[in-house]
């Protein structure tokens, strides 16, 4: 009998993929990834996943599928490697997204190899996503639930990684995960999704860098794209590129962030059109089909709600440089470029 580990959120989705796994004849324990002591997210547990309630909720599906549960203490490798990585790029002028190397390292890197210690066979989430394998090789594909597709966040996935996962979901629109949940009595059948980043529940991620890191980011100038100082920003790890909201400066007209200048605690703003861009480069990536020889043709997304968008790819000097058909708005250092050949995963990386 195959044996899967069941990473189990508290919410409904992690907990219908582990009845999807028992009832199709796997042995199985749920397991929850303790990443974060309560005390560090304040007072917002309903807005986040993996605090108390949630490892209870966990617990109690659990219970009722009758399959053995566990809490592993990870904690010491989220803040190394995604908190201290969410800070450090905020810090150098990118905006991060921690829900991907929190899959890079907890979910596909450390319970992995908690599978492999216990002589498992599969970690098992509640992606909305597929894996399919073909002569040999196996392949990312996006969800049926378009709405809900979460391909864009497991781009990092490995051939070894894809190999041993399981995503139960990826047939299934959530509407249908609800009413399994609540045909088999899930005590968090109707449980809201966890909402913005589940260390800042608040969303105020700036408030929480500094309570963090214990000290104050400097005030500095916002400046045009000319370099001329017209006003006063409140710190440069509060702005991201193309926010245009919450910049308290008036000018008359609408203002983005275009630029940010870290080196001299300067904020550049600007018009709608300074925001576009041809062209990207992009580190670090990741290539779940055969790495190609020459150029190809394909579709990017630059950050996880964005629409699909046409595009040429090519590797040079171990980057991949993805030059886009026409010119897309607020391309950001620290987010990921995910490349797509209709509904499959090429691969991705994170952009420079």
């Amino acid at each position: 009998m195959k044996k899967a580990i069941i990473a189990m959120s508290g919410g409904v989705d992690s907990s219908v993929a582990a009845y999807f796994m028992k009832k199709n004849g796997y042995e199985c324990i749920g397991a929850t990834m303790k990443l974060y002591d309560d005390e560090l997210i304040g007072e917002n547990e309903d807005k986040t996943c993996c605090s108390l309630d949630d490892i209870e909720d966990a617990r109690n599906v659990a219970r009722k599928l009758g399959i053995p549960y566990y809490v592993f203490n990870f904690k010491d490798d989220f803040r190394e490697k995604v908190i201290e990585n969410f800070i450090s790029t905020y810090e150098n002028g990118g905006t991060p997204n921690p829900c991907i190397e929190c899959n890079r390292y907890l979910k596909f890197e450390k319970l992995m190899q908690k599978m492999k210690e216990l002589s498992y066979d599969y970690v098992v989430t509640g992606h909305y996503a597929t894996v399919e394998e073909k002569d040999g090789r196996y392949y990312l594909k996006k969800g049926k639930d378009l709405s809900k597709d979460q391909s864009y966040v497991l781009y990092s996935l490995t051939q070894q990684q894809l190999s041993h996962t399981v995503f139960p979901l990826g047939e299934f629109t959530k509407d249908e995960i609800r009413l399994i949940a609540e045909n088999n009595g899930f005590i968090n059948a109707d449980k809201k999704e966890s909402q913005d980043i589940c260390f800042v529940p608040d969303g105020d991620y700036a408030a929480f860098i500094e309570k963090y890191r214990q000290k104050k980011y400097p005030d500095g100038d916002f400046v045009d794209v000319t370099g001329r100082k017209i006003g006063t920003h409140k710190g440069i790890i509060r702005y991201t590129i193309g926010q245009r909201k919450g910049l308290g400066i008036a000018l008359g007209h609408p203002a983005y962030v275009v630029d940010k200048d870290i080196i001299n605690n300067k904020v550049v703003l600007g018009t709608e059109n300074d925001l576009v861009s041809e062209t990207l480069v992009a580190n670090n990536f990741n290539w779940i089909y055969p790495i190609p020889e020459g150029k190809i043709r394909c579709k990017a997304k630059t950050r996880y709600n964005m629409k699909e968008v046409n595009c040429l790819a090519y590797i040079t000097d171990d980057k991949v440089v993805v030059e886009f058909d026409e010119p897309i708005r607020a391309v950001t250092k620290g987010q990921a470029v995910v490349l797509y050949d209709g509904d499959y995963v090429i691969g991705g990386g994170t952009i420079g």
